[in-house]
């Protein structure tokens, strides 16, 4: 296999903060010798998450087998999953800021027509639907673990806590609202939805206008989140997505 140089578009504080994770954690674990020293597992694993890349390719690039590289991505994805926000301290963070947004998005996967639980409906295609929670400025702040794609977005919201959440940490007290689409109809006093129907008066049109450029704003966390290109095909099983998703929320929060 050809092996050539290459760049991956992320800056130095990504590396840094793994490569500390990762040489802290083989303190812990009490390893002493590894084919890559902390720097080059965080590398590895960046170029993994990053890039897309595959196993082969990453064994061919460091010089190791497909099988160590197994082992290194598993191993630095499950310490980082480990240091991604909760839901709870989210909201706690989300105390000082003027709203929240939250949007639900389908990360594809590779499945077969028989895997009727995982077919997005909407998406029209196979994948795990993740619930996002982003600021004012489209900064991404939480997402949740992954459920099979089928599942609606409100009824993914509320299996994993979040209306709840919202209505009992007193942001509704403190000024806080949430703005969702039109997916999330029912959800009860802490999220504000859009209208529905053909027929609206003047000021729920307008309504619908100002929140809409609102919402708008989430679309970049769902950019931040699907720049990491592993994560717009996923071909590993559903159950490691979940620590997926989050080792990748706490990448993101390095570099914020």
């Amino acid at each position: 296999m050809l092996v050539y140089p290459s760049a991956i578009d992320l800056s130095t504080a990504h590396l840094r903060r793994l490569a500390r994770q990762l040489a802290g954690h083989r303190r812990e674990i009490g390893t002493r010798w590894r084919r890559l020293a902390p720097g080059r597992q965080a590398l590895l694993v960046l170029a993994h998450l990053r890039c897309g890349d595959t196993y082969a390719q990453l064994a061919a690039g460091f010089g190791i087998g497909i099988a160590t590289v197994y082992r290194y991505i598993r191993e630095a994805i499950e310490v980082l999953a480990a240091l991604a926000p909760t839901l709870d301290e989210t909201i706690a963070t989300a105390r000082k800021k003027a709203y929240l947004i939250l949007d639900g998005t389908v990360l594809p996967i590779d499945r077969i027509a028989a895997d009727r639980p995982y077919y997005s409906g909407k998406k029209k295609h196979h994948g795990m639907n993740v619930q996002v929670l982003t600021d004012p400025f489209g900064r991404l702040l939480w997402a949740s673990p992954a459920l099979p794609g089928a599942t609606h977005d409100l009824t993914a919201a509320r299996a994993h806590g979040i209306i709840d959440a919202l209505a009992t940490a007193g942001c509704i007290t403190a000024g806080c609202i949430t703005y969702a689409d039109k997916a999330y109809q029912g959800a009860g006093r802490p999220v504000r939805v859009p209208f529905r129907g053909r027929r609206l008066k003047w000021w729920q049109r307008r309504y619908n206008t100002t929140h809409a450029k609102i919402r708008c704003v989430g679309e970049q966390a769902m950019a931040a989140l699907k720049g990491w290109r592993l994560l717009r095909k996923l071909r590993c099983s559903t159950t490691r997505i979940t620590d997926i998703v989050k080792a990748v929320l706490a990448l993101h929060h390095a570099s914020t």
